[in-house]
C-alpha cells in the first residue's frame, strides 16, 4: 500500500520524473490493474455509493438517495476504469505501428493506468455530491499527465508524437463513453432501474 501512496503522490507532484521511474517498471498489464488500478479505483467506487447510496443530494427540490442506485453508480464506476485501462492500452497498442513504433501491451496498460491517478484520487469527492463536479479537475490533470508521460511509455518520435496522442486521446474517451453506455444497459436489464440521478 505504501508503495501506491507514494506512486500516486509522485504522479501529483512530480509526474515528469515519475514516469521515468514507473517506465523501467516490469510488471504486467494484469499485474498493474490488480496492484495500482483496482486500490485507487476502489476509493471512487466507494465514495459514489456512499454519496448517492446513504448522504444523498437534492436535485430541484427533491432528495435523491437510493442504496441500489449508489450500488448501481458504484459497480459501473469501477467496471468501466478497469475495462477502460484495458482495452485503451490494448489500442494504443495496436495504433503503434501506425505511427513508427513499437509499444507492448503492458506498457500501454500502464500508460493509461498511471494517467488515471489524478481524476481517481479525485473520486473521493464523490462521497459528497454537490462536490462530484470537481472530479472534471482530476480529469484535467489525467489529461496532463497522459500528454508528460506519452513521449517515454511510447518512443514516438517528435514528429508524429502529437497525432500518435490526440488519437490515443480520443481513443480513451470513446472507450469509457462506449463501456459507460453498456454497462448502463447491462445493470438496467438486471434490475438496478433506481440510478439515484446517474
Amino acid at each position: 500500500m505504501d508503495k501506491i501512496i507514494s506512486t500516486a503522490k509522485q504522479f501529483i507532484v512530480s509526474p515528469k520524473s515519475e514516469w521515468e521511474v514507473v517506465k523501467e517498471d516490469e510488471d504486467t498489464a494484469h499485474q498493474h490493474v490488480m496492484k495500482y488500478v483496482l486500490p485507487l479505483a476502489l476509493i471512487s467506487a466507494v465514495a459514489i455509493f456512499i454519496g448517492v447510496g446513504l448522504i444523498g443530494y437534492r436535485v430541484l427540490g427533491y432528495r435523491v438517495q437510493s442504496v441500489s442506485g449508489g450500488l448501481a453508480q458504484a459497480i459501473m464506476s469501477l467496471a468501466s476504469i478497469l475495462i477502460g485501462v484495458y482495452l485503451s492500452g490494448f489500442v494504443i497498442h495496436k495504433l503503434a505501428p501506425t505511427f513508427d513504433t513499437t509499444v507492448s501491451l503492458d506498457k500501454a496498460v500502464k500508460l493509461v493506468g498511471f494517467s488515471y491517478t489524478a481524476i481517481l484520487l479525485a473520486g473521493i469527492l464523490n462521497i459528497f455530491p454537490p462536490l462530484a463536479f470537481l472530479t472534471f479537475l482530476g480529469g484535467l490533470y489525467s489529461l496532463y499527465i497522459l500528454y508528460i508521460g506519452f513521449k517515454p511509455m511510447t518512443n514516438v518520435s517528435d514528429e508524429k508524437s502529437t497525432s500518435y496522442f490526440i488519437v490515443s486521446l480520443l481513443v480513451i474517451v470513446g472507450v469509457y463513453v462506449i463501456i459507460g453506455v453498456v454497462l448502463a444497459g447491462i445493470i438496467g436489464v438486471l434490475g438496478f432501474t433506481a440510478l439515484g440521478g446517474f
